[in-house]
């Protein structure tokens, strides 16, 4: 057993708190709805009341805020930067969400190196707010700060629609993951789907390929509905599960919180930020 990481006791692995769930959503290619899935799954959680925390770690391309309509003085530039700590760069969200924004259209973030992304997630060893659930929206495709939280990650969920590219990307990313990082297990969620049926193809049209050629477990988390609630949500900048509870889309996100809080809570030490921390920098990520 490590020693405890600075700033811990006090903060997530507090005695008073639950075990920390960390899950990544992630997705092969852009325009599959990702971070909508990630900031709704957020929102249920909370709603499920989870004191949960959304992570934009799309470096460089950040977009909780706007989808949000929120305004933050402070991101993950500036926490980088030394010039506030991770607390201080929280945004409250709605339903009480806590969020920490990205940099959005700064290159100098989206070119991070290995090292610097081990800073980032490093940060949150000091972290004083009691949490159950941290979601990390990574971004799209298969970059190094993808793999890196991903793997700093206990659950990666992985989001496709229902069309060849879509599938074929999520594959790549399964593989990756898999072949180059040893992640054992995904959960996909299938989104943007005509029903619970075609929600279903979308899985086993991935397991069916990842059972031929990886070593890897992909198990089915569920599907969230093509709902034009969820548009007008977007357009409102607010999410389906706050602004409609009752929508399709809505129960969808809600059952998909449920499932996941039906899985084994993470145990001792490998339940806090000393998991997320370790599995970044014990394990390396290549550049």
């Amino acid at each position: 057993m490590h020693d405890p990481i600075p700033g811990q006791a006090e903060g997530l692995s507090s005695p008073e708190t639950r075990p920390v769930r960390v899950l990544a959503v992630a997705s092969g290619k852009g325009g599959v709805g990702k971070t909508n899935v990630a900031v709704n799954l957020a929102l249920a959680m909370q709603l499920a009341e989870q004191r949960t925390m959304l992570l934009d770690a799309d470096l460089g391309m950040g977009n909780v805020d706007v989808l949000l309509g929120l305004q933050p003085q402070f991101n993950l530039m500036h926490v980088l930067g030394g010039h506030c700590t991770l607390d201080e760069a929280l945004l409250e969200g709605p339903l009480d969400l806590a969020i920490v924004p990205a940099a959005s259209g700064k290159q100098r973030m989206a070119d991070l190196g290995h090292a610097e992304h081990i800073g980032l997630v490093n940060a949150f060893s000091s972290l004083t707010r009691p949490l159950d659930t941290l979601i990390i929206d990574t971004a799209a495709g298969i970059s190094d700060s993808v793999v890196t939280f991903s793997r700093a990650a206990q659950e990666v969920l992985v989001v496709a629609c229902n069309e060849p590219a879509s599938l074929t990307d999520a594959y790549a990313l399964i593989k990756v993951l898999s072949r180059e990082h040893g992640i054992p297990r995904v959960h996909v969620v299938a989104n943007m789907v005509k029903s619970a049926a075609e929600g279903f193809d979308v899985y086993e049209s991935l397991k069916r390929v990842a059972a031929r050629f990886l070593d890897v477990r992909i198990e089915y988390l569920g599907h969230v509905p093509h709902d034009d609630f969820l548009r007008r949500a977007v357009q409102r900048q607010r999410g389906v599960v706050e602004a409609y509870p009752g929508a399709p889309s809505s129960v969808a996100f809600r059952e998909l919180a449920a499932r996941i809080l039906r899985w084994p809570l993470p145990s001792g030490a490998r339940g806090d930020t000393e998991f997320f921390v370790e599995r970044v920098v014990g394990g390396g990520v290549a550049a």
